[in-house]
């Protein structure tokens, strides 16, 4: 993804650039306290809220160069639907709901408070806010929170998601979740003292536990109503909407959910009567919808393509429309040490010499849509981040030289074949892809690029090891945003081994250093700041010498917006507009 965090325990910090110049007409008025504008330029959604307002109704039109990973909460990693489930579900806490470094807060949801520890983060207690319910109209309970963490654990099922409820809590050692373990006692994890209160068991202290339960994963649901991956067709609010329509591959449709209370939820405003989201539309035909008004917004939250990104800059009009922020996620290609000839470092090191970054920056949309060259994984916008560059080039326009010497030590001097793989819906990966074949052609590697469809892209295919290993997918063209913008909620998912599994869904697919491992644990325990933040370079460091990751791009975007909504900011949560609190007008 993807984005997530005890405030004292880890810091973070989001900073939005601003970019260039404001461009554009409209109004002057600036709402006090600086907290709204309803001047229509360029940048307005950054740091204010674009265009407030509290008026009700309208639907938001919503559409997706592909299909959801799922709109399951146990079954999502993609930031743009952690950012959409938030309006039908509802977890203990949530990220606050606003523009700059609001969201870096992390406050209760369907908890009355953040967690009590009392033995410095091994175990924490939450109290259930009382007369919430789901849509049906039963009152949700501690139990149905405990249900939904649970089914999540399943990973044959739900792939998707990330492993944090797997790894961290206490689980019984024959567990495999609640479907091929009915009926298990989980005491040693998740207890429910009473209707109200839930408390999780970890294996190992972590002060941020709150930040983990952010995540969709930690929603409630009904056991009675559960139909294992059928859940996506209906998932049972907990929040301001309901799913009244679901067709695979096409659309899905959210109505107001008339057993929600506003009485009992301060965080959302719940202004539109409802939402359609369009699935596997063209992303450049997404562009012009949005431009034309026939659309609101493109929920993958990447920016314009790069076709439409000049004709985006040189309207005012429509530059007025748009949002450039900078984000906690770096666009990268995974090399993998599993596949032949790169279980040989220098391999490894031929790709990392012989590509050129800025081809790499290009096929992302340059300088300014696409963000700064990356000398590293950790984006400078984390806290704890520490400059290295492993394998210097000139002008980052790569080192045949050094690439080739580096192919003659792996014993390759004529180079090789592998593949290279893209998400079929990304442009942007495709030419990414493209443009390793080109440049590392020139030292003998030839690459095939391959496509896949990014719904499946990390559960079957580039995220699965045996797929890997069988189709010769050498290079795996990829992208990450931090869960939460701190080192572990940038680095866990990705660069510890722990997570690959080979039923698939690993978002690592090239970091196998124990040593790394190793680390992670430690930086996990250690509760003073300036220390713990001291792992994260380190870790990126040690992995960047393995030569298992080509960092691309520290990524920027450019957000487009139709003329029909209020409310409008960027979430650095999730770096693109935030989809809770949007309104239309």
């Amino acid at each position: 993804m993807n984005t997530r965090r005890l405030r004292t325990a880890i810091a973070a910090a989001a900073v939005l650039a601003l970019g260039l110049s404001a461009c554009g007409g409209g109004s002057d008025n600036t709402s006090g306290g600086g907290s709204g504008t309803t001047k229509a330029e360029f940048n307005a959604g950054l740091e204010k809220v674009f265009n407030p307002s509290d008026k009700k109704g309208g639907i938001i039109k919503i559409a997706d160069e592909s299909v959801p990973d799922s709109t399951d909460p146990a079954d999502t990693y993609y930031g743009s639907q952690w950012n959409m489930v938030r309006n039908y579900v509802r977890t203990l806490t949530m990220f606050e709901v606003g523009p700059g470094k609001t969201s870096d807060n992390v406050v209760p949801d369907l908890a009355e408070t953040l967690g009590k520890t009392e033995d410095q983060g091994k175990t924490w207690t939450y109290k259930i806010r009382k007369g919430v319910k789901f849509e049906d109209g039963t009152e949700i309970k501690a139990q149905d929170v405990k249900y939904g963490v649970e089914r999540s654990f399943d990973k044959e099922i739900y792939p998707d998601g990330p492993t944090y409820f797997n790894d961290m809590l206490d689980w019984p050692a024959a567990y495999k979740g609640p479907y091929k373990s009915k009926g298990m006692n989980v005491d040693s994890a998740i207890t429910t003292p009473d209707d109200y209160t839930i408390v999780f068991h970890l294996k190992k202290p972590f002060s941020g536990f709150d930040y983990v339960l952010t995540t969709p994963q930690g929603a409630p649901a009904p056991a009675a109503k559960d139909t294992g991956a059928k859940y996506k067709e209906h998932p049972i609010s907990s929040g301001p909407y309901m799913f009244s329509d679901y067709q695979e591959g096409k659309s899905y449709t959210l109505v107001r959910n008339p057993n929600w209370s506003a009485d009992t939820d301060k965080n959302r405003k719940a202004l539109p009567d409802g939402f359609q989201v369009l699935m596997n539309v063209n992303a450049e035909d997404i562009d012009n919808r949005i431009t034309s008004g026939d659309l609101d917004i493109a929920i993958t939250g990447t920016g314009v393509t790069t076709a439409s990104q000049s004709r985006v800059l040189s309207n005012p009009d429509l530059k007025a429309r748009a949002d450039n922020p900078t984000l906690a996620r770096t666009w990268y290609t995974s090399i993998n040490p599993t596949v032949k000839p790169f279980d040989n470092i220098e391999c490894r090191k031929a790709v990392m010499y012989g590509m050129d970054k800025t081809a790499y920056q290009t096929a992302y949309g340059g300088a300014f849509a696409g963000g700064d060259l990356a000398s590293s994984m950790l984006p400078p916008i984390i806290p704890g981040y520490a400059q290295n560059d492993a394998f210097p080039t000139p002008d980052g326009k790569g080192d045949l030289a050094k690439a080739k010497e580096a192919l003659t030590k792996c014993g390759m001097p004529n180079g090789f074949s592998t593949q290279i793989s893209y998400r079929i819906e990304r442009p942007k990966e495709k030419a990414a892809a493209e443009a390793f074949q080109q440049q590392l052609a020139k030292i003998g590697i030839k690459l095939t690029p391959k496509g896949y469809p990014r719904k499946d892209y990390f559960s079957t295919y580039a995220g699965n090891p045996p797929y890997v290993v069988k189709n010769n997918l050498g290079l795996v063209v990829n992208g990450w945003g931090a869960d939460w913008n701190d080192g572990f909620g940038f680095e866990s998912q990705i660069f510890d081994s722990r997570v690959i599994r080979d039923t698939g869904g690993s978002s690592n697919t090239s970091v196998r250093i124990p040593e790394v491992d190793k680390m992670l644990d430690a930086a996990q325990n250690e509760l003073d700041k300036t220390k713990r933040e001291a792992y994260w370079g380190q870790i990126d460091k040690l992995v960047m010498e393995q030569a298992v990751v080509y960092p691309g791009v520290w990524a920027k975007s450019l957000l487009l917006r139709s003329k029909n909504l209020t409310n409008v900011f960027v979430n650095a949560q999730y770096g693109m507009y935030d989809y809770l609190n949007l309104g239309h007008s």
